[in-house]
C-alpha cells in the first residue's frame, strides 16, 4: 500500500501572488507574515498580535439592569417583538475594537533581465515559505520563517550558478499608520508607528498624538563580504551572494486593563535585543532553532491517504480548480487536515494572544467584523482542533482569553444583571469587551459566551487528565461561568428554570402574527450550555474538595432546567415554542450544540434527539443552509458525529470547493479562519471519537478514503491514537496512554481483537492501560 509521502505537504505556485489571498502565511503566535512572492519586488505583509485600535476601558450600559425586569415582563407575557425593541432602545452597548496591520516589508531585488523557472511554495513540514527564479541563467533563492525560540521573521537571499551575481537589494518598511523612519543601531531600519484609537464606525478611522498603542518593526541585514547602508530611509546591501534579514516588532501593550507603557524607548530596547541575539546566529543555526521547536508540534500528527490520482505536480492553485469539479484529490484533502494544524501552530502559542477571527493575518484598518474573537461560534470553533490533533499547548492563549474575561466580564455580569460570576457576550477584543456591542439584539445580545468558552477548559482536562489544571484554572473559572448562569436563571410559566431574554445565536423566528424575531426565552442553546456546564461542575468537584453549597446549588438547578424539545415535525426545536423560521437555512445551527461540540445527544443515550437532531439538519439544508465557510465546518463535524461518512465527506468537499481561497484559506466569504480550523477538526472527527467515554475508531470513513493511515490523534482519557486501514477496514490500531486509565475501544460495534503485555484476547468491554503503556487492536 502506497501513502501521500510527508515531503508532498507544500502549497506551491507557479507566479507570484496577485492579491492578499493568494500570499502564503507565515506565523509564530506573536508575528504573522503573508509572502507574496514577488521576483524584482518582493512584499511581505506583517502583523503583531497586540496591535489593535483602541485602549483600556469598559463601556457598561447602566440602563441595562434597570430595564431587564421590563422586559423580562414583556417577554413571559409574549410580547417578544416589543422585548426585542426594548433590548436594542435600551440594553445593547458599543461595537469591539479592531485588530490592526503592522506594516509592510519591501524588498527590491535590483537586477536586470528576465524571470524564468519560477516557483515559489509553503513546506508545512519546516514552516518555511520558498520562492525560486532564474535570471540572466543565475537563481535566486529567498527562504523565510518567523521562529518562535528567536522571535524574528529571518530571510535568506541567496544567488546559484557557476556565474553567481553578487546581490543586490533595496529593502524598506511601509505602514498604513501613521508613522516615520528612522535609522537604528548597526544599520538597521526602524519604523515608529501609531495605532487608532477607534475604527469602530466605518469609513471614519480617528488616531490621537496621546492615546493608542505605538509600535516598532526594525530590521536589519547580514553578509559576509557585501556593504551595508541606509540611504533615503531604505536599507541597501549588495556586493555578496547570500544575504540575512532579521525582523522583529513590539507595541508597547502591557495588560488588557492597563494603560500602554508610556515609556517608548522600551519598545525600541526589546527590539534590539531580539535582533542583537538573533545576530549571534548564522541563517542556518537559526533555521534548525526553528525547525526543532516548530516540528515537535507539527510532526506529532501525520495522516496518509491513498490517492489514486497524482495531483500532487500540479500547483496548488490548479490542484484547487480541478477539486472544484472532479473532487478526488483526497491527498488535498489531508493537506487541508494538517494546513489547518500548520495555522493553529502559528496563529497560536503559550504566551500569545489566541487566535481571532483570522488567525493572526490581517491586512485591514477596518478588518471584516473587526477581525475580533467571535464567542457565538467562532472562537470557540478556532480550538476545535487543538486537542484531538495534539496542540494542547496551542490551546492555552484561549484559557488566558477566558481568564482575562473572568475580570471584565465580573464586572459586566453584576452592573448589566446584577449576577454573581462572569458574562460575555458574542464579541471580545484586546481589551477584553464583555459587554454587549450595538446592533440587533439576534446577535448583540447573547450572554452565553463564557458559558461556551468554559467547555473549552473542560474539554482540555478530558484530554490531559492535568488535575493541576482543573483544580488551579479550569475549576475556578468554570464555577464563575456557573455562578453568572445560576443567577441569570428564573422561573418560568411552567415552573422550569429558563433564561429570559433568551436568543439563539444571530437567528430569528416569526412570532404568531408574523414578526421576525430573536428574543424569547430558554432557547436550545442557552440551556443546552448550561445543562452541560453544571454537569461538568459536578464532575469537576468530584476530583476536587467538594463545596457542598455550591454543589448543591447546582444540583438543584440542572433538576430544574428545560428539557429538549422536539416539534411536531420531528425536529429538535430552537426556541422554547415551536416557532416558525425566519430563515429556515440560516448558517447558525445553535441548537445542535449538544450534538457536535457537545454530547449530551448520541444514540446511546438519546437515541430520539439523535434523530430530532437528524431532522433539524436535513430540513436546515434543504433550505439552503451551511453556505458560508464556518458554518460548513461545523455540517462536517456534525455528520461525523452522527456517523454518516457520506455527508462528512461531501460537506468536506463543499468547504475545499467552494469556500477556499487559492492559498486554502477559509472563505466565509470573506476570508475567516475558522473554517479551516473546523474542517481539520471534522476530519479529524471522522477518523476517532472519544465524547462518550469510549474510544471509536473510524467512526465516519468516507469510502473515498480507502486505504490510509492516521498515527498521533489524541482521545479523552490521556490517550494517543495510531489507526490504519485498508479497503474501509480497520487492519490495526495501536492506542498509547500517557495515564493510568481504563480505556474501553471500540469499532462500528464489532468484536475486536486486543493485544497488550498480558496476552491476545476478544472483548467489548473497558481494560486497564498503564501509563505510557500501549495496546494494538485489529478485527476479530
Amino acid at each position: 500500500m502506497e501513502y501521500t509521502k510527508k515531503n508532498d505537504l507544500k502549497l506551491w505556485y507557479k507566479a507570484p501572488a496577485e492579491k492578499w489571498e493568494e500570499a502564503l502565511p507565515l506565523g509564530n503566535g506573536r508575528l504573522g507574515a503573508m509572502v507574496f512572492g514577488g521576483t524584482k519586488a518582493e512584499k511581505i505583509q506583517l502583523n503583531e498580535d497586540t496591535l489593535w485600535s483602541g485602549e483600556p476601558g469598559e463601556n457598561s450600559n447602566k440602563q441595562a439592569n434597570l430595564t431587564l425586569d421590563k422586559v423580562r415582563e414583556l417577554v413571559f407575557t409574549g410580547k417578544y417583538a416589543e422585548a426585542e425593541q426594548l433590548i436594542e432602545s435600551k440594553m445593547v452597548g458599543v461595537d469591539s475594537e479592531a485588530y490592526q496591520p503592522l506594516g509592510d516589508l519591501h524588498i527590491e531585488h535590483l537586477v536586470e533581465g528576465d524571470v524564468t523557472d519560477y516557483r515559489r511554495e509553503l513546506d508545512l513540514q519546516t514552516s518555511v515559505a520558498l520562492t525560486e527564479y532564474k535570471i540572466n541563467g543565475v537563481t535566486y533563492r529567498r527562504e523565510a520563517f518567523i521562529s518562535h525560540p528567536d522571535q524574528v521573521l529571518a530571510i535568506r537571499v541567496k544567488s546559484y550558478g557557476q556565474e553567481c551575481s553578487p546581490i543586490s537589494l533595496r529593502i524598506h518598511l511601509d505602514s498604513l499608520h501613521p508613522h516615520e523612519k528612522n535609522e537604528g543601531k548597526d544599520k538597521s531600519l526602524i519604523l515608529r508607528g501609531q495605532s487608532p484609537i477607534s475604527v469602530k464606525n466605518p469609513g471614519e478611522i480617528l488616531y490621537d498624538d496621546s492615546r493608542g498603542l505605538r509600535f516598532q518593526i526594525h530590521i536589519q541585514g547580514k553578509t559576509n563580504k557585501g556593504e551595508i547602508s541606509i540611504s533615503d530611509d531604505a536599507l541597501e546591501i549588495s556586493g555578496d551572494n547570500e544575504v540575512m534579514l532579521l525582523l522583529t516588532a513590539k507595541t508597547n501593550f502591557t495588560k488588557f486593563n492597563e494603560a500602554p507603557d508610556p515609556d517608548l524607548s522600551s519598545i525600541e530596547k526589546q527590539c534590539q535585543n531580539i535582533i542583537t541575539h538573533a545576530n549571534l546566529l548564522d541563517y542556518e543555526e537559526l533555521k534548525h532553532r526553528h525547525l526543532t521547536d516548530y516540528q515537535s508540534l507539527f510532526h506529532r500528527v501525520s495522516l496518509s491517504l491513498d490517492n489514486e490520482q497524482d495531483y500532487e505536480k500540479l500547483p496548488t492553485n490548479e490542484r484547487l480548480e480541478i477539486y472544484k469539479t472532479k473532487r478526488d484529490d483526497i491527498a488535498l484533502e489531508a493537506l487541508y487536515f494538517q494546513y489547518g494544524r500548520y495555522l493553529l501552530i502559528s496563529s497560536s502559542r503559550p504566551g500569545t494572544q489566541a487566535a481571532n477571527l483570522q488567525g493572526i493575518w490581517n491586512p485591514f484598518i477596518q478588518p471584516p467584523w473587526n477581525s475580533d474573537y467571535t464567542t457565538n461560534i467562532n472562537t470557540e470553533m478556532n480550538y476545535w482542533p487543538a486537542e484531538v490533533c495534539n496542540l494542547t499547548e496551542c490551546h492555552e492563549p484561549l484559557f488566558d482569553l477566558i481568564e482575562d474575561l473572568s475580570i471584565t466580564g465580573k464586572k459586566t455580569a453584576k452592573e448589566l444583571y446584577g449576577a454573581r460570576g462572569f458574562a460575555v457576550h458574542h464579541n471580545v477584543d484586546l481589551w477584553r469587551m464583555s459587554t454587549p456591542t450595538s446592533g440587533q439584539a439576534s446577535w448583540a445580545f447573547w450572554p452565553m459566551a463564557g458559558v461556551w468558552l468554559a467547555s473549552h477548559l473542560w474539554e482540555h482536562y478530558l484530554f490531559t487528565l492535568d488535575n493541576k489544571f482543573l483544580e488551579e484554572k479550569a475549576y475556578p473559572l468554570m464555577k464563575d461561568a456557573a455562578q453568572f448562569c445560576l443567577d441569570w436563571l428564573i422561573e418560568g410559566p411552567e415552573g422550569y428554570l429558563v433564561t429570559n431574554p433568551s436568543t439563539s445565536p444571530e437567528n430569528k423566528f416569526l412570532t404568531y402574527d408574523g414578526q421576525p424575531t430573536a428574543v424569547s426565552y430558554a432557547s436550545t442553546m442557552d440551556m443546552t450550555l448550561m445543562r452541560e456546564l453544571f454537569q461538568n461542575c459536578l464532575q469537576a468537584s468530584k476530583q476536587l474538595t467538594s463545596e457542598e453549597d455550591f454543589h448543591e446549588e447546582v444540583m438543584d438547578a440542572l433538576e430544574c432546567l428545560v428539557p429538549f424539545k422536539i416539534n411536531k415535525n420531528g425536529r429538535l426545536q430552537e426556541w422554547i415554542e415551536d416557532f416558525a423560521e425566519y430563515e429556515p437555512g440560516h448558517r447558525h445551527v445553535s441548537h445542535l450544540y449538544g450534538l457536535y461540540p457537545g454530547n449530551q445527544i448520541n444514540s446511546k443515550q438519546t437515541p430520539n434527539l439523535v434523530e430530532a437532531a437528524r431532522n433539524s439538519l436535513t430540513y436546515r439544508l434543504e433550505n439552503g443552509g451551511g453556505h458560508t465557510g464556518w458554518s460548513c465546518a461545523w455540517l462536517i463535524n456534525l455528520f461525523a458525529r452522527l456517523h454518516d461518512s457520506k455527508n462528512a465527506h461531501d460537506y468536506l468537499q463543499t468547504l475545499l470547493a467552494r469556500s477556499t481561497h487559492p492559498n486554502l484559506f477559509d472563505d466565509h466569504p470573506p476570508f475567516q479562519i475558522d473554517g479551516n480550523f473546523g474542517g481539520t477538526a471534522g476530519i479529524a472527527e471522522m477518523l476517532v471519537q472519544s465524547h462518550l467515554g469510549e474510544i471509536e475508531l473510524l467512526p465516519a470513513l468516507p469510502p473515498a478514503w480507502k486505504n490510509g493511515r492516521v498515527s498521533g490523534l489524541k482521545a479523552r482519557g490521556g490517550f494517543e491514537v495510531t489507526i490504519e486501514w485498508a479497503d474501509g477496514q480497520l487492519t490495526l490500531a495501536e492506542i498509547t496512554s500517557t495515564k493510568q486509565t481504563d480505556v474501553k475501544v471500540s469499532y462500528r460495534n464489532q468484536q475486536i481483537k486486543i493485544e497488550n503485555k498480558e496476552g491476545t484476547f476478544l472483548t467489548t468491554n473497558s481494560i486497564k492501560v498503564d501509563r505510557n503503556s500501549k495496546i494494538k487492536v485489529s478485527l476479530a
